[in-house]
C-alpha cells in the first residue's frame, strides 16, 4: 500500500504509477458524512434544546426567539446555530461539484495524484469553511469563510479543467 506521501505525488513510487490508489471515493464518502452528519444542525439543536423532529428545518425561525426571550439560550448562541444551518446547507450544495469534479476527473483518467492532491486540497478548505463558519461572527475575520470556500471551489473546478483536458486530447 503507498503512503500518504506518494498519493500525493509529494514523493517518489516505489512501485509503478498505476499502483497509486485514488482517494478520490473516500473523499467522497467521508464529505457525504461530513455534510450530511458532523454538519447537520440537529446534533447542536438537541444539545440546546431546541430540536423538534416533526419539523427539525424551521426549529430555529419557529423556537428561536422563544428559546431566548425564555432565557433557555442566549442570542450569541442562536446566531451559532443559524450559522451551523447556513454551513450545512452549503456544504450539501457544495456536494455535488465534489462529486462531479472527482467522477469526471476519474473516468477521464486523470493523474490519480492531481485527483488526490485537489481532493485533500477541497477536504482541507471544507473543513477550515465549517469551523469558520460556525464559531467566527466577526465581520472582518468571517471573511476567511470566502477564502475557504474559493479554494474549495478552485480545487474542483481544475479537476474539471483536467479531466476536460483528457477527454479532448487528440
Amino acid at each position: 500500500m503507498s503512503s500518504l506521501s506518494v498519493a500525493l505525488g509529494l514523493r517518489g513510487a516505489p512501485l509503478a504509477a498505476g499502483n497509486i490508489p485514488n482517494y478520490g471515493p473516500a473523499l467522497l464518502g467521508f464529505h457525504f458524512v461530513f455534510a450530511y452528519g458532523i454538519l447537520s444542525s440537529r446534533t447542536l439543536k438537541q444539545w440546546y434544546g431546541l430540536d423538534h423532529n416533526e419539523s427539525p428545518r424551521y426549529d430555529l425561525a419557529k423556537y428561536g426567539d422563544a428559546a431566548v426571550a425564555s432565557g433557555k439560550i442566549t442570542q450569541k448562541q442562536l446566531d451559532m446555530l443559524k450559522r451551523n444551518e447556513s454551513a450545512h446547507a452549503n456544504a450539501v450544495e457544495n456536494y455535488a461539484l465534489f462529486v462531479g469534479a472527482v467522477s469526471m476527473a476519474t473516468f477521464a483518467g486523470v493523474d490519480r495524484t492531481l485527483i488526490n492532491r485537489a481532493g485533500l486540497t477541497y477536504t482541507v478548505a471544507r473543513v477550515a469553511y465549517g469551523i469558520v463558519y460556525i464559531l467566527i461572527d466577526h465581520p472582518r475575520w468571517s471573511q476567511i469563510r470566502g477564502v475557504t470556500w474559493w479554494i474549495g471551489n478552485c480545487s474542483c473546478l481544475y479537476l474539471l479543467y483536467k479531466g476536460a483536458a483528457r477527454l479532448n486530447q487528440f
